[in-house]
């Protein structure tokens, strides 16, 4: 039986907040659903772990973080960006991993070269599972968060990792110097990524914004939502792929997962639109289902 994109969201809301499959309180041990983001840090809240973080809680998981790079910004932009040393950036995702293995991950903003290769060695050494990779190359602001040199490596160190890449449409023209989508998707192929997800949040459609999943060998699926009249985008790309690993997790199967997270984003730019916070992008309403049951 097939179900909607709708249907597993709402399924997620009733597990998280207790509408089914309630805990039996009397139970001695329980286990959470422990989700790992390797992403750079956002000191105004609204981008990278802190979105990850507050997404993965508000789906129901355990969020865990190694950070790659520590950046000063706020809803107008971003203003200083310092990276963490390689080694800190591995033996972060080590600790995880030897104590609280996650049952998905994600990356986000790697920084620089060295970070993805320490980023890319690590998981793989530990045979990371449910990979999702978000390749952060831009900011909302215009801010470039990654050097060039360090896309090469991304490419080919970290692609081949994953389960799932998610570019915007700008970084899917950047990556691949192609500007339709069935030739971008094909190029993510030829460099060893089985499915990608070229989001189209940024298109210049004023009536509906449309994403396409593209999966090796499958015929592509068109994920359509209607355009949301707000200014508080800030931290969709990242708040998007946490939401994916966060099902995953859960044991959503990728299209599935991929579908709920479409539309998990969708209600929080619905009802972030309505909050006023700084004089630029503000962020999504992450925790707009839980806002809504109380």
């Amino acid at each position: 039986m097939e179900h909607s994109a709708a249907h597993y969201f709402m399924k997620s809301v009733n597990f998280v907040f207790g509408i089914e499959n309630q805990r039996d309180l009397s139970m001695k041990k329980s286990r959470y659903l422990p989700v790992l983001t390797v992403a750079g840090s956002d000191s105004s809240g609204g981008a990278g772990i802190q979105a990850d973080i507050k997404t993965m809680s508000a789906l129901g998981c355990y969020g865990m973080s190694a950070i790659t790079a520590v950046t000063a910004q706020n809803t107008v932009g971003v203003t200083a960006v310092a990276g963490i040393d390689p080694g800190i950036v591995a033996a972060q995702i080590d600790a995880v991993f030897d104590d609280i293995r996650p049952l998905a991950v994600k990356t986000g903003m790697l920084y620089s070269s060295e970070v993805v290769d320490a980023v890319a060695g690590s998981l793989g050494r530990h045979h990371a599972g449910n990979l999702v990779v978000d390749p952060v190359m831009i900011s909302t602001s215009g801010s470039r968060l990654i050097s060039a040199d360090a896309v090469e490596v991304m490419v080919h160190r970290l692609f081949p990792l994953a389960v799932l890449v998610t570019p915007n449409l700008h970084e899917a023209v950047a990556l691949t110097g192609e500007s339709d989508p069935g030739a971008q998707a094909q190029w993510f192929f030829s460099h060893g990524v089985d499915s990608v997800l070229l989001k189209g949040g940024d298109s210049s459609d004023s009536r509906s914004k449309t994403d396409l999943f593209f999966r090796k060998y499958l015929p592509p699926v068109s994920l359509v939502s209607p355009a949301i009249d707000t200014v508080n985008t800030h931290g969709t790309g990242c708040t998007l792929s946490a939401a994916i690993v966060s099902f995953l997790a859960r044991g959503f199967d990728l299209d599935s997962a991929v579908a709920a997270a479409k539309e998990y984003i969708s209600a929080a730019l619905r009802s972030g639109a309505n909050y006023v916070i700084g004089s630029g992008h503000g962020p999504v309403d992450h925790f707009h289902a839980l806002r809504h049951d109380i």
